[in-house]
């Protein structure tokens, strides 16, 4: 079994994590239900499949939770851009959230490439 918490993927997809529920806090109200709840839902799940990933005994397992966990990243990033379209973030709020995106998805999507058989 793989110890998640050593893994510099892990740490940046939990950093989005906070920040995601920091930023969509202040979001507005009718779009609790919607944009919101769907933005927090994508970034739960990066972590919580590189996580499950971990628990796997076979690689190819490993690797195919790793590929759901950068699916939901890039789910994630789209959405970003959208609130951001929608004027939901500061210009601020927006260039920290997409380093930070940019940043964990180099990062995972370079475990990945290096997991595969």
């Amino acid at each position: 079994m793989r110890d998640h918490t050593k893994l510099r993927a892990f740490e940046l997809a939990d950093a989005v994590v906070l920040e995601t529920y920091r930023t969509t806090k202040n979001f507005p109200k009718d779009e609790l239900y919607g944009l919101t709840s769907q933005m927090r839902r994508a970034a739960v799940s990066v972590p919580s499949n590189i996580v499950e990933g971990c628990a796997r005994e076979s690689d190819t397992e490993y690797v195919r939770f790793l590929e759901i966990a950068f699916a939901s990243l890039r789910e994630l990033s789209y959405q970003f851009t959208l609130a951001n379209r929608l004027n939901y973030l500061d210009t601020n709020a927006w260039n920290e959230i997409n380093s930070m995106l940019n940043e964990c998805e180099k990062v995972l999507g370079a475990l990945v490439r290096s997991r595969r058989t």
